[in-house]
């Protein structure tokens, strides 16, 4: 009883209204201890600094130029280069480095999510399913593994050892389920930001071509192709689900509460979302989709009133 007050008690002092981006992570990891909340938002700003290079770029100009893509490609080798000499420059690459070497991030994590980064840079969207997949091993479980490292690293008077289960093959079904839903999700903002992750073979297959998907985001009728699309997507998102869900029974009784705790909060919140995927009369929007934050709010709090 005294973990689950201490749970209720983090639960009263976090501001469901103000936690608009990325909000999964930022609820889950207050559950954390200070230290491997602090080492989480560090790993992400470095993400996110990537990310938004190339998404914000995208979103203004319509994709990127041959000429631009080896001054991008320029720009993330250079972030990459922190890794390296984390103690020669700014004050972030010192605190990037310090981060990556007492919580023992695994560097594989940071070089797929850059690879993936790069693939942005030399790729306008996906030619098939199987290429989004592989680009999803570096945009998705990559920084998912950074998550579920930090929830499993056993701490011994300060000093950190890996989990002991395999970070990767724990975090890839959740990363997947999770980011499915996503694209689901962003559907419309996604393609009004010039951004679009469902794979060619997949619309086309649906008779639908990359001009279709612009103009049903921007407000033409939803086609019964497109449904049918969607449908495949959430099926595919479903398959990762119940995998999760037997990954989290061999791996949650190995973390401490307040870890094991995020990791269900994290799939929870998703499942939200992924409960109001209706592909048959659904419209798609952002105010379909997203719950509230007193929904959310209220989705937590059953999570923390579960724990036993």
């Amino acid at each position: 009883m005294k973990t689950r007050d201490q749970f209720t008690a983090i639960f009263e002092s976090i501001d469901f209204e103000k936690i608009i981006d990325h909000p999964n992570i930022l609820i889950a990891a207050n559950f954390w201890d200070n230290e491997r909340y602090c080492a989480a938002r560090t790993c992400y700003r470095f993400m996110r600094a990537l990310d938004d290079l190339i998404d914000n770029h995208k979103a203004e100009h319509k994709g990127i130029g041959a000429d631009e893509r080896e001054s991008f490609a320029s720009d993330i080798r250079q972030w990459m280069g922190m890794l390296e000499k984390p103690l020669s420059s700014s004050p972030f690459n010192n605190e990037l480095g310090y981060t990556v070497e007492r919580f023992r991030i695994p560097l594989w994590s940071l070089e797929a999510f850059a690879e993936s980064m790069l693939y942005d840079v030399t790729h306008d969207g996906f030619a098939t399913l199987d290429d989004f997949i592989r680009y999803s091993g570096g945009a998705s479980v990559a920084p998912a593994s950074i998550f579920v490292h930090l929830a499993g690293l056993q701490e011994n008077n300060g000093i950190y050892a890996d989990p002991p289960f395999d970070v990767r093959s724990t975090a890839e079904p959740c990363a997947m389920f999770s980011y499915f839903v996503h694209i689901i999700r962003d559907f419309r903002k996604d393609q009004l930001n010039n951004l679009s992750y469902f794979a060619d073979d997949v619309t086309e297959r649906h008779g639908l071509t990359r001009a279709d998907m612009g103009a049903l985001a921007r407000g033409t009728a939803l086609s019964a192709g497109f449904r049918a699309m969607m449908r495949e997507y959430l099926a595919i998102a479903d398959r990762y689900r119940l995998e999760t869900l037997r990954v989290m029974e061999q791996v949650c009784p190995l973390m401490a509460p307040r870890y094991r705790l995020s990791l269900e909060i994290i799939f929870e919140l998703y499942m939200m979302v992924f409960e109001r995927i209706d592909p048959d009369r659904g419209t798609f929007t952002a105010e379909e989709l997203n719950p509230t934050p007193a929904e959310t709010r209220e989705r937590v709090r059953r999570v923390i009133l579960s724990q036993r």
